[in-house]
């Protein structure tokens, strides 16, 4: 009989222990998706002590007699002492290799991907990349961010800070070498940080090199820790990764595994949510003024139906000279950038409200539901209701 089957007998409510750090955005919206999955199915009791990443596990937990383990697993240490418990265990991390145990985590290529289209629609051309030296997930953040605007740059400079940047003469250091990296770059460029933690050391450099943000350089970082974000001057562009899905994911994985299920050795990748935009990345790196007006109007209105032919009246061009003079600047049609503002609208509507399908249609400024999800099959490779689903 394992523990869970006795715990059920004898009316005791599971004992789920989480060993997730509370001192990052990331790991408290892990917390909070283990929180809504506990509310929303069977009671849990909950075990936890906040606390930074780990380099072992706490003491309680090698004489605690529970039932399952929720955890970033950040060193092979941690996966040897959880593995030594004989208790079921999931991974929401993904940074040691070859674990044993399910895992469930970020996809990190489709992050990457999300940042580059938001910088591509801003009309920039050149790129760079600042990551952190031996992370796995950085690596892949980069390699996803490359993949996504190879159409335009071949090759993205890259800027690796190593893991350990403490001591004020080590920081010191460090800025006067991103300084020189960012002095360097072509500009105007767009810039992925790998995470928000690194967000205000970057912008500092950029003063210290004297480069405007978002003027000469628009800065879009990953996690959406609000604080962090914020604390940053000017506030800080960033994608939200779905850190509160992976930790109801976990959950109810685990939650299977405790009934006697089996797990999967595939991870199970959370898709990201949305970019959102702060200073840091609002503005246009277009340098016709004409098409920077087109690309404004069209953001503004095309989920309201506004046609090339009204655009082109309101920037004072022929139709046939601005659809050219599009296409040289940013390498797409003007009809090309009204259907992904519309798609991207729609995909915000499915997101964040339970209005039909039939008025995510009409508000995105599609002609009918039928024609939303074709453009949704074509496009995004999922009906509007599985991205609804995903959403949820």
């Amino acid at each position: 009989m394992t523990r869970r089957k006795a715990a059920r007998r004898d009316g005791r409510r599971p004992h789920v222990a989480l060993i997730i750090e509370t001192s990052l955005g990331s790991g408290r919206d892990i917390l909070r998706g283990v929180a809504r999955y506990v509310r929303e199915h069977e009671p849990w009791a909950l075990y936890h002590e906040p606390h930074g990443l780990e380099a072992s596990v706490p003491q309680w937990l090698r004489r605690w007699n529970g039932d399952g383990i929720i955890a970033r697993i950040q060193t092979r240490r941690i996966a040897q002492q959880l593995a030594a418990s004989g208790i079921p265990v999931v991974d929401v991390l993904g940074v040691v290799p070859e674990l044993a145990f399910p895992l469930v985590l970020v996809d990190n290529i489709a992050i990457a991907r999300m940042a580059a289209e938001h910088l591509l629609e801003r009309g920039f051309r050149r790129f760079g990349f600042f990551g952190i030296e031996g992370e796995n997930w950085s690596e892949q953040r980069y390699a996803g961010f490359c993949a996504a605007v190879a159409p335009v740059q071949s090759e993205v400079p890259i800027c690796r800070l190593p893991r350990d940047t403490k001591g004020r003469r080590s920081w010191e250091r460090a800025e006067d070498d991103i300084a020189r990296w960012i002095a360097a770059l072509p500009k105007p460029a767009g810039v992925l940080i790998c995470s928000d933690q690194r967000g205000s050391q970057f912008l500092e450099a950029c003063r210290r090199a004297g480069v405007s943000v978002p003027n000469d350089i628009a800065v879009v970082s990953v996690d959406n820790d609000e604080p962090l974000c914020e604390v940053c001057l000017p506030p800080l562009s960033s994608v939200e990764p779905g850190h509160l899905n992976v930790g109801y994911q976990a959950a109810a994985l685990l939650d299977s595994m405790l009934r006697g299920g089996s797990a999967s050795r595939k991870p199970l990748h959370v898709q990201p949510l949305e970019t959102v935009t702060r200073q840091s990345s609002d503005t246009l790196a277009v340098a016709d003024s004409r098409v920077g007006m087109a690309l404004r109007l069209i953001r503004e209105n095309a989920p309201s139906g506004m046609r090339i032919d009204d655009i082109a009246r309101e920037v004072g061009l022929s139709r046939s000279v601005l659809q050219r003079r599009f296409r040289a600047t940013l390498h797409c049609s003007i009809h090309q950038e009204i259907l992904n503002v519309r798609i991207r609208h729609a995909r915000e509507l499915l997101a964040t409200t339970e209005i039909p399908l039939a008025a995510v249609a009409e508000q995105a400024g599609f002609k009918h539901q039928e024609y939303l999800g074709a453009v949704f099959r074509a496009r995004v490779g999922k009906t509007p209701a599985q991205v609804r689903e995903d959403a949820r």
